[in-house]
């Protein structure tokens, strides 16, 4: 069983930036995914990156602006987000596929993490 805690999100003016941490326990050789929700729709994928950080992946909504990475080290994914919109506002959650499917699908991903609150005011 893995667990996944995030942190990181909060309050931040549009044009600012947060980075969101992912803690897992267990092993390290997951592909992980950064998901999330905004009131009244459906779950979307942001980002993802392999187990061995080789492959990195984006929604088109974030490309060029967010950037996941990790530190296998730590069990730690990261998602550095800059540029943020008030359209980013969201509850973001990371996630975990121990199976190696396809990155943008949320049912791909085995474990997830509560969710971390993300708000971007105008």
């Amino acid at each position: 069983q893995v667990q996944l805690v995030e942190s990181g999100g909060g309050l931040v003016q549009a044009g600012g930036s947060l980075r969101l941490s992912c803690a897992a326990s267990g092993r390290n050789s997951y592909n992980m995914g950064w998901f999330r929700q905004a009131p009244g729709k459906e779950r979307e994928f942001v980002a993802a990156i392999r187990w061995s950080g080789s492959s990195t992946y984006y929604a088109d909504s974030v490309k060029g602006r967010f950037t996941i990475s990790r530190d296998n080290a730590k069990n730690t994914v990261y998602l550095q987000m800059n540029s943020l919109k008030p359209e980013d506002t969201a509850v973001y959650y990371c996630a975990a596929d121990e199976a190696y499917g396809s990155v943008w699908y949320a049912t791909t991903y085995d474990y997830w993490g509560q969710g971390t609150q993300v708000t971007v005011s105008s």
